[in-house]
């Protein structure tokens, strides 16, 4: 995918600063509104103090149930605005600005220059509220098998789910960085099993996206994940200094 020729103005940096002010690099994932489980990946790179669109839009399958306000760089979520809080098992996907974590899959290098994590089947992510390895990646051979006991995320889910390939490439999604319980946990992009199954909190797209995804991120670049509903979008990106949505890359792509 090229770049586009066009770019994108960010609002002038006023007002509070945000953590994600030094990101180069920015996925963001809208939804038609807190329900919707269907999304668009659009990705954005600065290279001066302008965002930069690159390829086109690409569809996502997030959340079953849709998406709540998680823990991540943005201001804590109000409960009072009526909009979903994010909790274990709600089968939303977490809403908000977060960091991106390490690379994961099934082999044992990848072209990416995030830091990547081969999973072994020993791997387990733990999503067992009040385990006190709550939101982490484990390997049992230095934990201990009971450590994952109850957890229902096996990072080798080729191994222990039937040939499931929606774990061959991904990365983490910095949900809930402080592990609280039950908040969330084993947030992730990765592959999608199907383009019209959703997720259980996740965000998925095709294995050619995920491919060339990873093969652009550079941990350097201090890159971050954006999932907003349209309306939440439309109201924080100027305060939030988040790239402005137009069809310019869907114009560019269709020349």
């Amino acid at each position: 995918m090229g770049i586009a020729t066009a770019c994108t103005s960010t609002a002038p940096r006023t007002g509070i600063p945000r953590p994600w002010d030094s990101a180069r690099q920015m996925i963001v994932v809208t939804t038609a509104d807190w329900d919707a489980s269907e999304g668009q990946l659009r990705r954005f790179e600065r290279t001066d103090a302008d965002w930069h669109p690159l390829g086109p839009v690409q569809p996502v399958q997030v959340g079953r149930s849709g998406s709540a306000w998680g823990l991540g760089l943005h201001p804590d979520p109000q409960a009072d605005t009526g909009a979903p809080i994010k909790r274990e098992g709600d089968g939303r996907s977490p809403a908000g600005v977060f960091a991106i974590g390490e690379a994961f899959g099934y082999a044992e290098r990848i072209d990416t220059a995030l830091d990547y994590l081969p999973m072994q089947a020993s791997h387990y992510c733990i999503d067992v509220p009040g385990s006190p390895l709550y939101n982490r990646i484990v390997d049992t051979g230095e934990v201990g098998a009971a450590a994952a006991e109850g957890s229902t995320e096996p990072m080798r889910r080729d191994i222990h789910a039937d040939g499931d390939h929606r774990y061959a490439q991904g990365f983490v999604i910095r949900h809930n960085p402080a592990h609280q319980s039950p908040a969330g946990s084993c947030i992730f992009a990765h592959v999608w099993k199907a383009p019209d199954v959703p997720t259980a909190g996740c965000t998925a797209m095709s294995a050619d996206e995920m491919s060339a995804l990873l093969g652009w991120l550079r941990t350097d670049a201090r890159p971050v994940f954006v999932l907003l509903p349209d309306a939440e979008y439309a109201r924080l990106q100027a305060d939030w200094r988040l790239p402005p949505i137009t069809d310019a890359q869907d114009i560019l792509h269709d020349r």
